[in-house]
């Protein structure tokens, strides 16, 4: 066979081996599970993984965000007239999670620590000084109103302490005051017949500069799916406030971290001590922050349906059978009775009859929404938003004259937004392993690709090979004359 001839089947053969072996490469996804497979070892808590920096002192900044619900019209409210509240923040603190007393255990594949927060004020960032005044519904007071509605003897003493001390549903406070604690009287005198209850009250009381808890996390070594996932939380591994095995697990990570190689059909599951439950987020959209590729979870309505719609929250009712309407969570067992329930700020994604309820609700997906940006390979959070609103349960109770004629309803407090944007410093490490990803991830069409430019020489080639026989016969006669 000619050389030339060799040459233009090799190119012929060359084409057929590149556009089969592209083709295989891509139905096998063999490079990317290369690259999921080496994520996977080491995204893991271990001495020395950047995976484990992170987690332990996390390098981006975080704020938390206050909007207080200040009350225009408390003496109509007694009157029975409809709440009216305006909207007033955000009071903005710059956040510090470090872990702390971090212990390995179990060879490696569990660690305990503590996830000490503390908050420092950001005057810049805040509507104003955390002197501006808040008036709100006065949650001590209705917390034992509560608590001793039904002795009588218990709520005539009381009732009558706070006609003396002018204690009403409603009072003034600084937004300090209101978060980080101030010493109630009513709650002092209390005491003595509530033993359990604290003289101090504010909203994030002792929990600047301490932690919610010991923590025992997986490190992950084992399965990669267990990544910074909750093994126990004070020394247990589920709750005892609700009414269902179910509601009290405690399912997923503590929420600052999650596990590589996150696909867009999965639950991402993560355990609350603000709700005293777990929670989680389904797939809603691709997004991409600073140039870096996500995927963006989001609480669907399930989460706080009640039982009619979602079964499964049946436990979430206490007094068991004690139901409240879809979008609300009643969480007053796990503190220390006060009538606190939580929702989704302006109750977005609650039943109508709560944002109707009180005049000032406005709830838009935007900016009331709990959004999780992930980077799918990495498990990354590249942007984050935590929205939550605490509100008071208030009713008309005869025994105390001090709460008029009130409707019965779920009162609006205030709503926080913890948020996250990933540092530049991290970006910068994402954006190698995006493109080492993308370059792998191409290698298969570059392949084909250059199959189609072969396979098409090879026609060329083909083509320009032989002379029809018959256009070489018509030239013989030409050549002999």
């Amino acid at each position: 066979m000619p050389l030339k001839s060799c040459c233009v089947y090799s190119t012929g053969v060359f084409s057929v081996l590149f556009l089969v072996l592209g083709i295989a490469l891509i139905l096998s996804h063999v490079f990317s599970h290369a690259v999921q497979s080496l994520v996977r070892k080491e995204v893991i808590l271990k001495n020395g993984t950047e995976a484990f920096e992170a987690w332990e002192n996390p390098p981006a900044p975080i704020y938390m965000q206050f909007y207080f619900f200040n009350v225009t019209n408390s003496l109509e409210i007694l009157d029975g007239d409809r709440p009216a509240v305006v909207q007033i923040g955000p009071y903005t603190y710059r956040e510090y999670r470090p872990m702390e007393q971090v212990n390995f255990q179990d060879n490696g594949t569990k660690v305990s620590a503590v996830n000490t927060k503390t908050y420092v004020f950001v005057r810049n960032m805040s509507r104003g000084p955390e002197s501006d005044l808040i008036r709100t519904v006065n949650i001590p007071a209705m917390t034992v109103m509560e608590r001793v509605k039904n002795s009588v003897i218990q709520a005539s003493l009381i009732s009558a302490y706070m006609r003396g001390a002018d204690q009403g549903l409603f009072t003034t406070r600084t937004v300090g005051e209101l978060l980080w604690g101030y010493e109630d009287d009513l709650l002092t005198v209390v005491k003595h017949l509530v033993p359990d209850l604290d003289n101090v009250f504010g909203l994030f009381y002792k929990r600047n500069a301490s932690n919610d808890g010991d923590y025992v996390f997986f490190t992950g070594q084992q399965n990669y799916q267990d990544f910074a996932r909750v093994d126990t939380w004070n020394g247990k591994s589920s709750l005892n406030w609700w009414s269902s095995d179910e509601c009290n697990m405690i399912n997923g990570t503590n929420g600052a971290s999650f596990h590589p190689v996150i696909t867009k059909n999965e639950e991402l599951y993560m355990f609350s001590s603000d709700l005293c439950r777990s929670i989680y987020g389904l797939y809603e959209e691709d997004v991409t922050v600073k140039g870096i590729p996500g995927y963006r979870f989001s609480l669907p309505a399930k989460v706080f349906a009640n039982m009619s719609v979602n079964p499964a929250n049946a436990g979430f009712c206490v007094p068991a059978g004690n139901c409240m309407g879809s979008g609300i969570l009643n969480v007053s067992l796990c503190k220390q009775g006060a009538p606190i329930i939580m929702s989704s700020p302006h109750f977005y994604q609650a039943e109508e009859k709560y944002v109707q309820d009180v005049f000032g609700m406005e709830p838009q997906k935007e900016q009331h929404q709990t959004v999780i940006d992930i980077n799918p390979l990495t498990g990354i959070i590249l942007q984050a938003a935590k929205r939550l609103q605490i509100n008071v349960y208030i009713e008309k109770i005869s025994a105390f004259s001090q709460t008029g004629n009130v409707r019965t309803l779920v009162f609006p407090v205030v709503y926080l937004n913890e948020s996250v944007v990933i540092d530049d410093a991290s970006v910068l490490k994402l954006q190698a392993v995006v493109r080492e990803q993308e370059v792998l991830a191409n290698i298969p069409f570059i392949l084909i690709g250059l199959g189609i430019i072969l396979g098409a020489v090879f026609i060329i080639l083909m083509c320009r090979q032989k002379v029809p026989e018959s256009t070489a016969a018509e030239r013989k006669p030409l050549l002999t004359s």
